[in-house]
């Protein structure tokens, strides 16, 4: 079973995690098949270890982060890293992959334009 986690950095203020709650309900009605999960740095729950723990004690085996953040700052190229790294060493029958930022990816890119042109 292969999952997702939406890695976003988290607030004091709960009506901020919305958004990232709401593109995970949304992958989750397109792809029924994959266990999509929202992760976040700090000040939410749940956090990234919990999230593969709960993830692994339901069969999955292969995790893909997603970090939701606009571009690659320090906790993208840093702290995440890190993190994965701990992950990896802790759940060897896990194969972890790491994406890029997803403000950075061309499809996010263009809807942000076209957000902003108000088209």
């Amino acid at each position: 079973m292969n999952g997702i986690v939406l890695f976003a950095h988290g607030s004091r203020d709960p009506a901020w995690r919305a958004p990232i709650e709401a593109i995970a309900t949304r992958m989750r009605e397109i792809a029924p098949g994959v266990l999509i999960t929202c992760a976040y740095l700090e000040l939410t729950q749940p956090d990234l270890p919990t999230c593969v723990t709960d993830m692994q004690a339901q069969g999955v085996r292969t995790i893909t982060i997603w970090p939701m953040f606009l571009g690659t700052g320090r906790h993208a190229r840093e702290d995440l890293p890190r993190l994965v790294t701990d992950l990896r060493s802790r759940y060897p029958d896990i194969t972890f992959s790491l994406r890029p930022a997803i403000g950075e990816h061309p499809a996010v890119l263009e809807a942000m334009t076209l957000a902003a042109l108000g088209t």
